[in-house]
């Protein structure tokens, strides 16, 4: 592995924006500081760029590990738009080798089917001990166009049944059959509402924020969960902005339906632009997407940060104002959202290892 020095930057390091030069050894990053003069393999002029610690995608379906009908190649989902470790949102295939030979840092949140109101955990721990370490714990789809879901119990249910194996809930709510709200009061600290800006009946403006941000106030983990216009309303998301009430993360959701197609380039870093031109503070789309992010997996040991002594997985990234970066986007309520300036990723390393570059 090369020494890598990336010169003139503005870096994040998963908590601030700083201005200084980084250098990595082998695996780990060495300094980060003004001015550094250390020899290195190969030296980057990052001027006018972000060097951000690697983005963090919680929310995707993964090629191998989620079902053929939306599993997206791994490298290709992640590794182009910056992101170093992504969360697969299904796990209904695969297991831990399967995981090991991925280029991001991947986990698994295993999927429990409802039928009949009742949530199946029939073969959840086989799947669980499957991905062993990599299990981060439960996702329900409270979803009727989907799933015979009817009311709040199958939720609690499933909540109980991991808190006894130690595991968070992430809730897929789009269609729910219960107000948002609802789910919300059911959701435990540390547990995950997706797609929280979606639209329809029972959306988060409906009480004007107050449950979504009552929730984030006790440690529910508000995720974008964005799925590009699929499950996100843009008038609903703008006016959370607006409101305050923003995403502790911000996930693509992203497919091999979605990824490349949306809005032009799908993917997280299309997600980060989307939030940065609505209003959203650019260092907290950063957060959503680094320190905040690991924290709402438990990897904030691991990732999340640019720190010395800690795993050399970065991003570097430009504001593109060219129009190749930029996207467009109507939802199904008619609602567009566009612009002609975007995040770009211009190079990704894992572990001091260069896996992207433009």
């Amino acid at each position: 592995m090369a020494r890598i020095l990336i010169k003139n930057g503005r870096i994040f390091d998963g908590e601030r924006f700083l201005c200084a030069d980084i250098l990595t050894d082998g695996k780990t990053v060495a300094k980060i500081e003004p001015s550094i003069s250390d020899p290195a393999d190969l030296i980057c002029d990052a001027t006018g760029k972000i060097v951000s610690a690697g983005l963090i995608d919680i929310h995707t379906h993964l090629r191998g590990i989620s079902c053929d009908k939306y599993g997206m190649d791994a490298a290709l989902a992640t590794i182009p738009f910056g992101v170093t470790c992504a969360v697969d949102a299904e796990g209904s295939k695969g297991d831990a080798a399967m995981l090991d030979s991925l280029a991001p840092r991947s986990a698994v949140l295993v999927s429990v089917p409802i039928r009949n109101n009742i949530p199946d955990f029939s073969d959840v721990e086989a799947r669980a001990a499957r991905y062993g370490k990599y299990t981060l714990g439960l996702k329900i789809f409270y979803d009727t166009t989907g799933t015979e879901v009817l009311d709040i119990h199958p939720l609690r249910k499933v909540c109980d049944y991991a808190a006894a194996h130690g595991w968070r809930v992430m809730v897929h709510c789009n269609h729910s059959p219960v107000p948002m709200a609802e789910i919300l009061e059911t959701l435990r600290a540390g547990d995950i509402l997706t797609h929280a800006y979606h639209g329809g009946e029972y959306h988060a403006a409906e009480d004007g924020f107050m449950a979504l941000k009552e929730a984030r106030a006790r440690g529910v983990i508000i995720d974008a969960g964005m799925a590009g216009h699929v499950h996100t309303d843009f008038d609903v998301l703008a006016k959370a902005i607006a409101a305050g009430a923003t995403p502790n993360t911000i996930s693509s959701d992203i497919t091999c339906l979605s990824a490349y197609r949306r809005g032009g380039r799908y993917g997280l870093t299309q997600c980060m632009s989307i939030f940065r031109h609505l209003g959203m503070a650019e260092d907290d789309v950063f957060r959503a997407v680094t320190s905040h992010a690991a924290q709402a997996i438990g990897y904030g040991d691991v990732c999340g940060r640019l720190l010395p002594g800690r795993e050399a997985d970065l991003a570097l990234l430009e504001l593109d104002g060219s129009g190749a970066s930029g996207f467009s986007l109507t939802d199904r309520t008619g609602h567009t959202v566009e612009s002609t300036v975007g995040y770009r990723c211009t190079m990704t390393v894992t572990g001091g290892n260069i896996l992207y570059k433009i």
